[in-house]
C-alpha cells in the first residue's frame, strides 16, 4: 500500500485535499534529494492542478473566526465540518489569544464580516505542565543566548481554565464588540471530542 492510499483513506472527507488523494499521481514517499518544503511544494503542484476554490469569498461563508492551538494531530477543519471558505483559521502554541491572535480577531470581526468567535485548546497539549522560567532557562543555556522575545511562552497547568482565561481576554479588549458571542472548548485527542467550557 502506498502512501497516498493511506491518505486517500485517512482525508477522504476532506473536500480541499480529496482531488489529489485519488489522483494517485502524487507519491509521498520521501526522496533522499528532497528538504520537507520541496515535497510540499511537489505536493502543490498536484493540488493547483485540481484547483477549483478560486471563486471563494474573502469573507467566511458561516462568519465565525477559530482561534485553536497549532498541535498536528488535530484537523479542525474535519471535526468541525468546516470547508475551505467557511472560516477563519487562527493557530498558534496552545490556542492563546495573544496579541497576535486579537490583531486577528480584530480583522476578523471588523474587516471580513465574522461575528461569532470559537476558541479551542485540547488534551496532551505541550504548553500544559511546562514551567515558563524553566523553558526560558533551558532555552538560554541550549542556545547560548537570552531573548527578549517571545516575553511569554503562556505556559500553563490548568486547561479548563486556560480556556477560561482565553475566553475572558477575547472578551474583555475593547475593540471587540460586547455582542460577539465567544466560546471555548476542550477537544480531547484520543476521542475526537470537543467538550463546552463554561
Amino acid at each position: 500500500m502506498t502512501t497516498t492510499k493511506r491518505l486517500g483513506t485517512n482525508i477522504s472527507g476532506a473536500p480541499f485535499l480529496a482531488g489529489f488523494a485519488r489522483s494517485g499521481d502524487f507519491d509521498f514517499a520521501r526522496s533522499k534529494d528532497l528538504s520537507v518544503a520541496d515535497e510540499l511544494l511537489r505536493a502543490n503542484e498536484e493540488f493547483a492542478r485540481n484547483f477549483k476554490l478560486g471563486e471563494l469569498s474573502v469573507r467566511p461563508k458561516r462568519h465565525v473566526a477559530v482561534l485553536a492551538c497549532m498541535d498536528s494531530r488535530i484537523l479542525f477543519e474535519h471535526c468541525l465540518g468546516l470547508k475551505p471558505g467557511d472560516a477563519h483559521m487562527i493557530r498558534n502554541a496552545g490556542g492563546i489569544a495573544t496579541e497576535d491572535a486579537l490583531r486577528s480577531l480584530i480583522v476578523s470581526h471588523h474587516l471580513l464580516d465574522t461575528q461569532e468567535f470559537i476558541i479551542i485548546n485540547h488534551t496532551d497539549c505541550g504548553l500544559l505542565k511546562v514551567q515558563e522560567y524553566e523553558l526560558r532557562s533551558k532555552l538560554a543555556e541550549k542556545m547560548g543566548t537570552v531573548a527578549s522575545e517571545p516575553a511569554n511562552f503562556y505556559a500553563f497547568d490548568d486547561l479548563e481554565e486556560n480556556v477560561r482565561r482565553q475566553i475572558h481576554r477575547v472578551k474583555s479588549h475593547p475593540w471587540i464588540p460586547k455582542q460577539i458571542p465567544v466560546r471555548g472548548f476542550v477537544y480531547d485527542v484520543k476521542t475526537g471530542r470537543l467538550t463546552e467550557i463554561k
